[in-house]
């Protein structure tokens, strides 16, 4: 029954052309201890064939955990895998024996549950009727059956009683989505948990988990400057209770990497540094919050280091790494112009050295920028200089300056005059007229002219 339906994953469907052949930071039995359910084995699934140094040990580590459930077709994929990079592994030989019995199993149990779902059914039992599709929906989950998942799922509203039952099914449906990477689906149902009322220590235990799998979906669309925002205002106190779909370490990374992206530098101390919900996940991953520090003081090199030095994690990432290099890109321009701002000209030379990827040079990436009008700069090719254009106005400006401040010590210079000759009685004594005509405004003309 299960290889009639093939599970639907992130996995499946990728293209094999992306490889990390960058070490990565990770260890991989602590980083893919923190996670729980089928997110676990999607995980390991994306690094063994993706990264060809972790790539051996993690689909080994796969196939293991496969065998302890019954998803027959994501273990083909898992061993298809594996054989094509180390057929001369044990776990590399394919396991007939248990593919048949598991699939034996697969059909009896879904014949039974189905059976099961069907005398509800007839008996007009609506919590029965719910807790029969909520049983069909984790066993089809179970076998890497998700759309039938999906589907048993959306079947329980029908009969569902109480502000709790809303929250397991929007739970469940929310969970599959972000497996099937499906963001509308995931923010329809965040929408109705929110709308739910429940106690307010429910409230605390679900607020979390509503906002992280709300940022997932919104890193999805790429709408990175929402997902900053949400991830931002994530609660304390996850926990281990979203471990099925993301740890409070995946909080501080997406948040920590979209708020760079997005973030203006003026507002980053206060939104992000200074964030008392979020400065709980930061302390668990420091390198970010470095990295945002070294932004904020102007160490753009620092910062762009620090992220540099991480990008092979964030590539065996399942929900980050089609990001990566769009948010890279995004933080690289923001220093740039960041950087920029109090100069005229500043040569190629210096811009690689401070923001260029390794191996790479940034030329292109300024033309892009002034093209789209981030920058507002000009490339001058002959000089390889990146040249303001208000260089001229700047000048003009200075001489305006110059002017106006020689204009101001004249006219002090022919006050201090006047007070003078006023204490030294030297003033010429004239009819009222006259005075009013000479120097009731101010010394004549002629005298100003002289000083």
């Amino acid at each position: 029954m299960s290889s009639t339906y093939p599970p639907v994953s992130p996995t499946l469907g990728r293209k094999k052309s992306l490889v990390v052949t960058d070490t990565p930071k990770l260890d991989l039995e602590s980083y893919i201890a923190n996670y729980a359910g089928r997110t676990r084995l999607e995980r390991l699934y994306l690094i063994g064939t993706t990264s060809t140094l972790l790539g051996v040990e993690a689909l080994k580590l796969l196939i293991k955990e496969i065998k302890e459930g019954k998803d027959v077709s994501f273990y083909m994929d898992a061993w298809s895998a594996l054989k094509s990079i180390a057929p001369d592994e044990p776990e590399a030989q394919r396991d007939n024996e248990w593919i048949d019995v598991t699939n034996k199993a697969n059909a009896a149990e879904t014949a039974r549950l189905e059976a099961q779902l069907k005398g509800y059914k007839n008996n007009l039992i609506k919590e029965s009727i719910r807790m029969g599709n909520e049983d069909l929906g984790k066993h089809y989950e179970a076998t890497g059956q998700l759309a039938l998942a999906f589907d048993a799922y959306s079947r329980m509203r029908q009969d569902i009683s109480t502000p709790r039952h809303v929250i397991e099914v929007s739970k469940h449906i929310i969970e599959v989505a972000i497996e099937r990477k499906e963001h509308i689906a995931i923010l329809s149902n965040i929408q109705k948990m929110r709308g739910t009322v429940v106690s307010p220590e429910e409230d605390k235990l679900l607020k979390p988990f509503i906002q992280a799998t709300d940022g997932i979906a919104q890193l999805y669309s790429g709408q990175y400057l929402a997902a900053a925002q949400i991830f931002l205002h994530t609660p304390p106190g996850m926990g281990i209770s979203c471990n099925t779909v993301i740890t409070p370490n995946d909080v501080a990374i997406y948040g920590g990497l979209c708020a760079l992206a997005t973030i203006d530098r003026n507002d980053m101390q206060k939104l992000v540094l200074e964030n008392s919900d979020f400065r709980t996940y930061l302390e668990l991953e420091p390198h970010i919050r470095r990295a945002i520090q070294a932004f904020v003081n102007s160490k753009y090199s620092t910062c762009l280091e620090i992220l540099e030095s991480y990008r092979a994690d964030y590539m065996l990432d399942i929900h980050l790494q089609k990001h990566v290099d769009e948010l890279y890109t995004r933080v690289r321009s923001k220093s740039i112009v960041q950087y920029f701002i109090p100069f005229s000209c500043v040569t190629f030379e210096t811009l690689n050295k401070n923001f260029a990827p390794p191996g790479k040079t940034v030329e292109k990436e300024l033309a892009e920028m002034i093209k789209c009008g981030e920058l507002d700069a000009r490339i001058d090719l002959v000089a390889k200089t990146l040249v303001s254009p208000s260089k001229v106005n700047r000048q003009e400006l200075q001489q305006e300056t110059l002017k106006a401040a020689k204009q101001i010590e004249r006219e002090a210079r022919q006050h201090l005059l006047r007070m003078n000759i006023i204490a030294s009685d030297m003033e010429t004594k004239g009819s009222k007229e006259n005075n009013r005509r000479g120097l009731g405004g101010g010394l004549p003309g002629e005298l100003f002219g002289t000083v």
